[in-house]
């Protein structure tokens, strides 16, 4: 870990250690204090290793603490690099929205006025999934579409080709439903419109203007940097390093394979804060187009898988008790990433981490940090009701099915029952989950006995209406539609 402040290659200064700073209200920012939180959060929640970012007063000030590989000791850094997951996704955003910003571009065309191969399993549903649709996962595409095509640079072309007859989770445009295979047909489009692949225009229209020399897409690429090792293990204890660095193939690049430090992740974000600017006065995107991104354009039922008020192009949107934020979280394997951006303060804050109970960690740094440097009030953990509701469950009861997984909800002696189950192309991905609904309201529940397969705490599970009157139940921030 760095002990000095020293000038990043933008000439911002650049923190870490036992140094303190102040922000434009004259608030100290105590670093040698965050250090200390830091570790001690990282401790009792079992996370090996964790880098933190924070852009304040325009300054980036950067810590890390713990191990990037619990089997090799290796030190983290505040240059190490962590596989990113979703956050990918915004940089892909990103890409699309510059090229709606030349005119190349048309958010609400069809895709196929760009890709005309393209087709889901009903024909009059493929014309009306728009760019625009793609963007706010209200295309109602699937999530969990994942296929191996190769290393070669035809790699998204052939898995936007075998995607074709994909199943919806349900009709574009009538609910939100988070979807990575959406952002892979975004990645096809910039491949597209570009003549490039994906990996290319990423590096040559963001990483290059922007100067983030330590993000990177690639395996190769990381190997000339300190990277992270995922962690998998049981809640509570010392996770132990995941079978393989990666497992994620080279098509997934659009949705979640992005390499990067916590720094610059924050610098990502510092060019939305500043309309489109990044240091040196280039012009990466319009201020209008930025103003946009972070615009909503639906609500999200499920607030609190990904602590989600609603969805912009790209951007997940916070409403914090009234005060507005945007990011997005990411998971690899074993590796969590979190993002949040305050435009109201100028702030923004990366967390990044390789394992063990790393959203406990986040939820409890960020909700002080964001305190602290931005009077932002994060809700509370989401948990079941102290004081319960009572719940008919009698119209949540049947099935309710997506792409690959079909939900069960069961009552028993007054009491929710949710049988969680991979089905058709998935049904190997996991024996079938039992679990407990525990009433947050008389629609949201905390599930219990998920186990690690989805998170350390209660797993939210909300129940939803389309607006053709169909039940909806969501886990995951997949929608899953009624069928029984």
């Amino acid at each position: 870990m760095s002990k000095n402040l020293t000038w990043d290659a933008k000439g911002n200064w650049e923190a870490a250690g036992e140094w303190g700073t102040r922000n434009s209200d004259g608030r100290s920012l105590d670093l040698a204090r965050w250090q200390a939180r830091l570790e001690e959060l990282r401790a009792a929640h079992h996370v090996p290793g964790a880098t933190l970012a924070v852009l304040v007063d325009g300054a980036i000030h950067e810590l890390a603490g713990g191990v990037l590989h619990r089997g090799t000791g290796v030190e983290a850094t505040t240059d190490s690099v962590f596989q990113l997951g979703s956050i990918a996704k915004i940089y892909t955003a990103t890409l699309i929205m510059q090229l709606a910003d030349s005119g190349d571009l048309d958010l609400d065309a069809p895709v196929t006025n760009v890709l005309p191969g393209f087709a889901v399993a009903d024909p009059e549903a493929t014309k009306s999934i728009t760019v625009r649709r793609l963007l706010s996962h209200t295309s109602g595409l699937t999530c969990d579409f994942t296929l191996d095509t190769g290393r070669g640079d035809d790699c998204l072309a052939k898995y936007v080709e075998a995607a074709k007859g994909v199943a919806l989770d349900c009709p574009p445009g009538t609910a939100v439903s988070y979807s990575s295979l959406g952002y892979n047909v975004l990645g096809r489009i910039v491949e597209v419109l570009t003549g490039q692949t994906w990996d290319q225009a990423l590096k040559d229209r963001l990483l290059t203007p922007l100067g983030l020399t330590h993000t990177m897409t690639l395996p190769e690429e990381a190997l000339r940097f300190r990277a992270a090792m995922g962690h998998l293990g049981e809640p509570g204890t010392d996770p132990d390093p995941a079978p393989a660095w990666d497992l994620m193939p080279r098509s997934a690049g659009p949705y979640g394979r992005v390499i990067a430090s916590a720094a610059d992740v924050v610098r990502l974000a510092r060019m939305h804060l500043s309309g489109g600017l990044a240091p040196d006065g280039t012009r990466v995107l319009s201020s209008e187009t930025v103003a946009a991104m972070q615009r909503r354009e639906v609500d999200v039922p499920d607030k609190w898988t990904v602590s989600a008020d609603g969805w912009g192009l790209g951007w997940t949107l916070y409403d914090w008790f009234g005060v507005p934020g945007f990011g997005h979280d990411g998971a690899s394997i074993g590796q969590y990433a979190y993002l949040r951006v305050v435009p109201g303060a100028d702030v923004a804050i990366a967390l990044l981490t390789n394992g063990g109970g790393a959203r406990l960690l986040y939820a409890a740094l960020l909700r002080e940090l964001l305190d602290e440097l931005a009077d932002v009030k994060m809700p509370e953990p989401f948990a079941p009701a102290l004081q319960p509701p009572a719940v008919n469950f009698a119209p949540l009861t049947g099935a309710y099915k997506r792409e690959g997984v079909v939900i069960t909800v069961t009552e028993r002696h007054g009491a929710g029952r949710l049988r969680y189950e991979f089905v058709d192309g998935m049904k190997d991905f996991s024996p079938p989950l039992d679990m407990d609904l525990a009433p947050v309201t008389e629609t949201v529940f905390a599930a219990t006995g998920a186990g690690a397969a989805f998170s350390e705490d209660y797993m939210p599970v909300v129940f939803s209406t389309l607006p053709d009157g169909t039940g909806c139940c969501y886990i995951g921030m997949r929608a899953a539609p009624k069928i029984a």
